[in-house]
């Protein structure tokens, strides 16, 4: 199992509407990727590591599938539309990490 992980920086002028996020443009992206999207995860970013700190991250989001080659098989053909809604809900230009789910 692998875990794509979309992370959106907080900096001093980023906004997200997370709302928007979770209940329109993660929806669009169950609804394109399908049933080779296992299942997915938003976190929201509260705070860093030490008291009062800032988080990391605004938000991040995560998608789960079972091999690399089941996630660019269905992101690659909704790449652009997935990827045209990102200013509807942030102006952070997110980073993308694909990782191996250890047990």
């Amino acid at each position: 199992m692998i875990k794509v992980s979309v992370l959106y920086p907080r900096t001093a002028d980023s906004t997200f509407d997370i709302a928007y996020y979770r209940d329109t443009h993660m929806a669009l992206v169950r609804e394109k990727l399908g049933d080779a999207c296992k299942g997915t995860a938003i976190e929201s970013g509260l705070a860093g590591g030490a008291p009062g700190e800032p988080p990391v991250y605004i938000a991040m989001g995560h998608l789960f599938f079972d091999s690399v080659s089941d996630f660019e098989a269905a992101f690659g053909p909704h790449a652009n539309e997935i990827l045209r809604d990102i200013p509807n809900f942030t102006n952070v230009q997110p980073a993308v990490q694909i990782s191996e789910i250890i047990d």
